[in-house]
């Protein structure tokens, strides 16, 4: 089960105490925000694609979306979605549950600039109940991410031109 190898995985870091399991699912953002009685916006999705061959995960801010124009403009092709089982077999975590940790060999993971509005952030630990806090540097270093990208809009940039 992917959530034992995430739990293995903070276990070697002296951080497994931290990954929380709930008796509700977690497995979309409301449902998240909900077990954790935090703000939408500070659950860390994980968004899975398939770019160039191989799986790559954006985590984001539970209120961003990706934005096409800035995917396409990042990654060189237009973002595809993977299927769920797809998700599965090339990441490693069902969706519900996926999350940058434990990720199968070869699956590259970016982080967007939409989670730097925050001190913490609550990422999935492979399960639909679960999750960890997380600092932004913690994130960092735990999901051994790429680099930082803009691929993202949110909820207000969509509205800057109405009046």
């Amino acid at each position: 089960m992917s959530i034992e190898r995430v739990r293995e995985y903070f276990r070697k870091c002296e951080m497994e105490e931290r990954v929380r399991e709930f008796e509700v699912s977690s497995a979309t953002v409301e449902l998240a925000a909900a077990a954790l009685h935090c703000e939408p916006q500070r659950i860390a999705k994980t968004l899975s694609f398939m770019a160039d061959g191989h799986a790559v995960l954006v985590v984001a801010a539970g209120d961003a979306k990706i934005d096409n124009h800035k995917y396409k403009g990042q990654f060189g092709v237009k973002a595809r979605m993977l299927s769920p089982d797809e998700v599965e077999v090339l990441v490693g975590h069902a969706v519900g549950g996926v999350c940058p940790f434990a990720v199968k060999d070869g699956v590259e993971v970016f982080l967007d600039e939409s989670l730097k509005r925050f001190d913490t952030v609550f990422p999935a630990c492979g399960s639909s109940n679960s999750a960890i806090e997380l600092t932004i540097p913690e994130l960092e270093k735990h999901s051994g991410y790429q680099k930082w990208v803009d691929v993202c809009k949110l909820p207000e940039e969509g509205r800057k031109n109405c009046h």
